[in-house]
């Protein structure tokens, strides 16, 4: 498997996690509004740049 692709993997699950805990901690109506704002724009930005690199590489065998 490319490093890259496994890369991204990683990338988009760790920001997969990072939403599912910014998303239950405001349900939970958590005091830190702020952190949980970091939390989750790096969520986001984890998920969508390991999507783009598991959908941008190409598989060479």
């Amino acid at each position: 498997m490319n490093v890259k692709r496994t890369f991204g993997t990683i990338l988009t699950i760790l920001g997969i996690a990072g939403m599912i805990y910014t998303g239950y901690e405001l349900i939970n109506k958590s005091s830190g509004y702020t952190t949980l704002g970091v939390v989750g724009i790096i969520g986001l930005i984890f998920f969508f740049s390991g999507i783009g690199l598991v959908k941008n590489t190409r598989d060479e065998s």
